[in-house]
């Protein structure tokens, strides 16, 4: 009989899971809600839900499943299985991999959700050739993955590759960490969509080429809202995006200073928002990297979309076999 692993990718809003052969191919999917609000034993039901619903869907019996690799938000030690701190899930010191454990019945390894998109990418999608690379994923926050010489470089308690807290504002608007001007208190969809807000809070017509995109309600602006604006060459919108760029570049060009990758994968809803981002990004990179760093890396799309996270999942699960 064939094996199975399963790879989990636990978000702050839904959950994605993928059945997988031992070769790595793909054979059933499924994706829920994460009921966060619910409650930590809420989600861990939701969790274990999944992962039968995606073995079933596939005809497969639970004693071929190997393993599950499990995806998680916030600072979190692979090797005590426990997340110290996930503020969109209000989890603090959550021994998770033990609770699914017991759940599952099923050997369980917990990783970083932004490592495993960046072990995703690189053995399926836009890294597979690439050993040393950096992967970011700009939403609704701002998160990195580092993979050096092939294997995921978590740092001495799993906490490394968070670039989304690099300081590039200092003394700069207020962070989720507690600290002050974050790359992604600057520049995530987030801080985007919050910086189009101000803007219309002035008032006096401020704003209003975003505004009519978002159906003239000023609370459903969104960083997509900006972008469109932006594409269809609103200038207010088009400094916002540049901001942003700006300051993504910035963030980009201390990794690049730092660890010298061959090439940076960018993930996450803001980086569809066009050529606009895209372009004075890289120009802020070129203008703040080391030119021989510069002259070595590429950026590049992700290849995988959403599903980058879950395949790392996979990959960890077949690693730990």
């Amino acid at each position: 009989m064939p094996g199975y692993v399963v790879g989990v990718d636990l978000g702050g809003t839904k959950i994605y899971t993928l059945l997988a052969t031992v070769e790595g191919t793909v054979a059933a999917e499924a994706e829920v809600p994460t009921a966060a609000g619910r409650g930590y034993e809420a989600v861990l039901d939701q969790i274990a839900d999944t992962v039968v619903a995606v073995a079933a869907q596939a005809g497969v019996k639970p004693e071929n499943v190997r393993a599950v690799g499990v995806g998680a938000p916030g600072p979190l030690d692979p090797d005590t299985g426990i997340v110290h701190q996930a503020p969109n899930l209000g989890w603090k010191e959550a021994p998770l991999r033990a609770d699914l454990e017991a759940r599952l019945q099923l050997p369980v390894c917990l990783e970083n959700d932004a490592n495993l998109g960046a072990l995703g990418e690189h053995t399926f999608g836009a890294g597979r050739d690439c050993n040393e690379l950096v992967y970011v994923t700009v939403s609704t926050g701002i998160g990195g993955g580092l993979i050096l010489r092939g294997e995921i470089y978590g740092g001495v308690g799993g906490g490394a590759g968070e670039i989304g807290h690099i300081t590039v504002v200092p003394g700069g608007p207020g962070c989720r960490c507690g600290s002050r001007g974050c790359l992604e208190a600057v520049a995530s969809g987030t801080a985007i969509a919050l910086r189009a807000r101000e803007l219309l809070d002035k008032g006096a017509g401020a704003g209003a080429g975003i505004l009519a995109l978002a159906g003239g309600e000023a609370e459903a602006v969104t960083a997509a809202t900006v972008a469109r604006a932006a594409e269809a060459g609103d200038p207010e919108a088009r400094a916002i995006l540049d901001e942003a760029a700006w300051h993504l570049g910035t963030g980009l060009a201390a990794v690049v200073n730092l660890l010298n990758p061959c090439r940076i994968v960018l993930g996450g809803g803001v980086m569809k928002s066009g050529r606009l981002l895209w372009d004075r990004m890289d120009r802020s990179l070129r203008e703040q990297a080391l030119d021989a760093a510069y002259r070595r890396v590429r950026l590049v799309p992700g290849a995988l979309g959403a599903r980058a996270g879950a395949l790392g999942a996979v990959t960890l699960a077949l690693r730990s076999r």
